[in-house]
């Protein structure tokens, strides 16, 4: 056989395994029932790039993980507020398998980078028993140098310290493990969740883990969605620190973001944490639901709870997020609930740190300009910032954006708050960024307009 049937064999043989591999992915999709959006910014990618769509389609794969999964978290119903004291939100959460409200919650927040690290470094020195932590980013710059050493030094007088990290978000970090090195030796535990180059076809590597949960002896939880980085926090202020929410609570609410980190921690460490077997005392009067989303969640519950909430509202809806990229029902809603007269308001960085993201991005928010609806731009920097306001019923914050990657395919935990002076607070935050935005989007020339829609085809897979 001369080099030249050679040369035609393998031609034939990579057409034959390409077709089967398409096929594969096709029939993949067909028996996930995948969303019909979903199916077709993977078929138009398959028709387009087919070598590098189909082989990232078997690494992305489906979003509720099933062979070799996690196990579905399950949060404990104690504490509830009884049902004919709770309201319609928290019932339709409940109805999905969440635990309902707490009341006799502490809560306070964080707008400023350096309150927040103040509050994240006293914690971690108040700390007598044990310090949880679960980050996105953990990045290796000064700050986060500064919270490792305080780790370290915790982990020295005996305190159990775990870190818990997603390997993605700390991918320099997980390549170079250097510096987490003298934590280690100290006695603390480092985990990184789901890391790419362990088993890529099994761990679902699309799948991020992006909640940030740090808790200290069990009685406060720091949460919302500042990740460990000089972007977001410091011991200084930084004229380009981004804009961002960092929550504490004190009380029951405290006692689910312990069971979702021990959930994680177990499945990612492979050792066995134990849960406490009270809940934390009262420490006020704050209502708080805590909800996490993800492949754990057997329900897109919190997807569900948002569009209740659109649905329902009679005053206004306050949109703070840095990504923008809803699916078609929540846009849909919107848009009808501006035609009710409700008071709509996106408020979101003119420029984000990703510029895909952008372009995503823009085709909703001049529809929602287009129906009525505030696009009010940012033009001080990047808000990370992810908070909703309701009426005055209720205030959401924690780490899912509004973008169709943390209502899907994240694991993200947030809380909702029923408590006016939450809620009075939040909105005199969201006033003061709302100072900062000028002008409307601007006219898009035709090719940038082709480009928004052709992004927007590909929004489910962003």
């Amino acid at each position: 056989m001369n080099e030249h049937m050679i040369y035609i064999l393998i031609i034939h043989l990579s057409a034959i395994v390409a077709d089967i591999l398409v096929l594969s992915a096709l029939g993949h999709m067909v028996y996930q029932r995948r969303e019909p959006t979903s199916m077709i910014a993977w078929l138009l990618a398959i028709i387009l790039l087919p070598y590098i769509a189909v082989p990232l389609y078997f690494v992305f794969r489906s979003r509720k993980r099933k062979k070799k999964a996690k196990a579905p978290i399950k949060l404990a119903c104690r504490g509830e507020v009884p049902p004919e004291n709770a309201t319609s939100l928290d019932m339709i959460l409940r109805g999905n398998g969440i635990a309902g409200a707490t009341t006799g919650n502490g809560f306070e927040f964080y707008t400023d980078g350096v309150d927040a690290y103040t509050a994240l470094m006293t914690q971690i020195k108040q700390a007598k028993r044990q310090i949880l932590i679960s980050t996105y980013v953990f990045s290796s710059d000064e700050v986060a140098k500064s919270i490792l050493a305080a780790l370290t030094q915790k982990a020295l007088q005996g305190i159990s310290v775990k870190l818990l990290i997603d390997s993605i978000g700390s991918l320099p970090l997980y390549i170079f493990q250097r510096p987490l090195k003298e934590l280690k030796r100290a006695g603390g535990k480092v985990a990184f969740y789901m890391p790419p180059l362990t088993r890529p076809f099994q761990n679902y590597i699309n799948l991020r883990n992006h909640r940030k949960i740090f808790l200290f002896d069990g009685k406060t939880v720091l949460a919302g969605g500042m990740n460990l980085s000089a972007e977001y926090m410091g011991p200084t202020p930084c004229d380009d620190r981004w804009q961002d929410i960092l929550f504490s609570i004190q009380g029951p609410g405290v006692f689910h973001y312990r069971e979702i980190f021990t959930q994680d921690w177990n499945h990612t460490a492979k050792e066995k944490l134990d849960l406490p077997e009270q809940m934390s005392k009262f420490h006020g009067n704050t209502g708080i639901q805590v909800v996490p989303s993800g492949p754990d969640i057997a329900s897109d519950a919190l997807y569900e709870a948002l569009l209740s909430t659109v649905f329902t509202a009679k005053e206004r809806i306050w949109i703070v997020t840095p990504y923008f990229v809803p699916d078609k029902s929540l846009m849909q809603a919107l848009v009808i609930a501006r035609h009710r007269g409700v008071d709509i308001k996106l408020i979101t960085p003119a420029s984000s740190n990703h510029l895909i993201a952008d372009l995503g991005r823009s085709s909703y928010m001049r529809e929602l300009s287009a129906n009525g609806i505030e696009v009010c731009l940012f033009r001080a920097g990047m808000i990370h910032a992810k908070a909703i306001l309701i009426d005055t019923r209720e205030v959401m914050m924690g780490s899912a954006n509004i973008d169709q990657r943390s209502l899907f395919l994240n694991y993200e935990v947030v809380s909702f708050i029923y408590s006016e002076e939450i809620i009075s607070k939040s909105e005199a935050w969201m006033k003061h960024l709302l100072e900062k935005c000028q002008g409307q989007m601007k006219p898009a020339s035709k090719w940038r307009k082709m480009g928004e829609n052709l992004m927007s085809i590909f929004a489910p897979l962003l």
